[in-house]
């Protein structure tokens, strides 16, 4: 099992929004992040500077696949677009992170 763990920029004020959206998870996504390894997903906020920090497990022994092509994901950015930096296609404008300690 690895980790990946990034960060993402949300415009002010849309805190709850984006924690709406989110409880309200499409199953067609749910079911690709599961399908292709990703679990125990994790985003927290920091009210400061607006930052997103996702943490995500993805399960090595599954055939890792871009899913930024997936019909599902690219709607899911279109309707998270207004809330969000984003790039020209809509995807979230992300920043690894390098895990730098651990502890288990």
């Amino acid at each position: 099992m690895k980790k990946f763990a990034f960060k993402m920029n949300l415009k002010p004020g849309f805190k709850e929004e984006y924690r709406r959206r989110h409880n309200e998870l499409w199953p067609e996504v749910k079911k690709l992040l599961s399908d292709n390894g990703i679990s125990d997903y994790s985003i927290f906020y920091d009210e400061e500077t607006n930052s997103l920090f996702a943490v995500e497990k993805i399960d090595d022994s599954v055939e890792w696949k871009n899913l930024s092509n997936e019909p599902a994901i690219k709607k899911w950015w279109d309707h998270l677009a207004d809330i969000m930096e984003v790039n020209p296609d809509n995807s979230p404008v992300i920043s690894k992170l390098e895990m730098v300690f651990h502890l288990d």
